[in-house]
């Protein structure tokens, strides 16, 4: 397997950029600047550019020939729509993100973008022409993590088992695709990872890196559940995604009442006895019984 050199890559953009004028700053974030659980092999280079007109570069794709040979690219959107990203598969396997910023934004810190929550793990700049980016707030250490409000708690809690009904519900009616995209990508995504952060931090007062979507879960979360994952998803066959619900339902119920016994929070546990109990009778009239 041939993968391209990425240092190499990362040299061939300061070149580039320090040739464009429309190009005022570069700095590098993710992996490859931090110190924390730093780039491998296998990592991808993301890159912020300081553009005065970013969207030239982020609508064309011409550009990208300067540093290989494109595979494939596309742009990913803000929750407004707006394009603030290109990312790219180059020849050889190297992926880069292409966060393409206006001076404005530069000046303000980036300030409404998740630039500042990824550059608090590592920041370099690169290049820096007008002197923007020395303004950046970045986050100078991670202190403990607070837990969160027990309004919060409970309302991931009640989220989880309404879903795990509405699952129930779609397995009835057939809808295996919805049923399973649910049991294993937003009860699990969603809920079931924010309450196994909380129980990481909980055992450890707060004082656990748990990354964000899951990052490196198999150092922080806990081997008990780390062996229920391995069978908390399901094949496309419905008995499967009945098993799976099942799994998902035991793992949740056990690290949540654990969490909340921590925090010393109320688990609603009469109310997920009759939920358990409304998808076992449910899964049963599936099969006849």
């Amino acid at each position: 397997m041939n993968r391209s050199d990425p240092s190499l890559l990362l040299r061939q953009v300061i070149v580039w950029a320090q040739t464009q004028g429309g190009i005022r700053a570069a700095a590098l974030v993710g992996s490859a600047a931090r110190p924390d659980h730093p780039a491998d092999e296998w990592s991808d280079l993301d890159l912020v550019l300081v553009a005065t007109d970013p969207q030239a570069y982020l609508a064309s794709t011409d550009w990208l020939a300067e540093f290989g040979e494109p595979w494939f690219t596309f742009v990913e959107r803000d929750p407004a729509g707006q394009v603030i990203e290109r990312r790219v598969l180059f020849a050889g396997g190297q992926d880069v993100d292409f966060m393409v910023y206006s001076i404005e934004s530069a000046r303000q810190g980036f300030a409404g973008t998740f630039v500042p929550e990824i550059a608090a793990r590592g920041w370099r700049v690169l290049l820096d022409k007008d002197g923007i980016l020395p303004s950046l707030p970045l986050a100078a250490s991670r202190g403990p993590v607070q837990p969160p409000s027990c309004e919060e708690f409970s309302e991931v809690v009640n989220d989880f088992w309404f879903q795990a009904v509405w699952t129930a519900k779609k397995l009835r009616r057939g809808e295996l695709w919805t049923a399973k995209r649910c049991c294993d990508d937003y009860l699990k995504r969603e809920l079931l990872l924010r309450v196994l952060e909380w129980q990481a931090q909980a055992a450890q007062e707060g004082a656990v890196d748990t990354w964000f979507n899951g990052r490196f879960m198999e150092q922080w979360a806990s081997p008990a559940a780390l062996e229920k994952l391995r069978i908390a998803f399901a094949y496309y066959e419905e008995e499967d995604v009945w098993r799976a619900l099942r799994v998902s339902m035991d793992l949740f119920d056990e690290v949540a009442r654990e969490t909340a016994r921590r925090w010393g929070y109320d688990y609603p546990v009469t109310n997920v006895e009759k939920v358990r109990r409304w998808v076992e009778a449910c899964q049963l009239r599936s099969m006849g019984r």
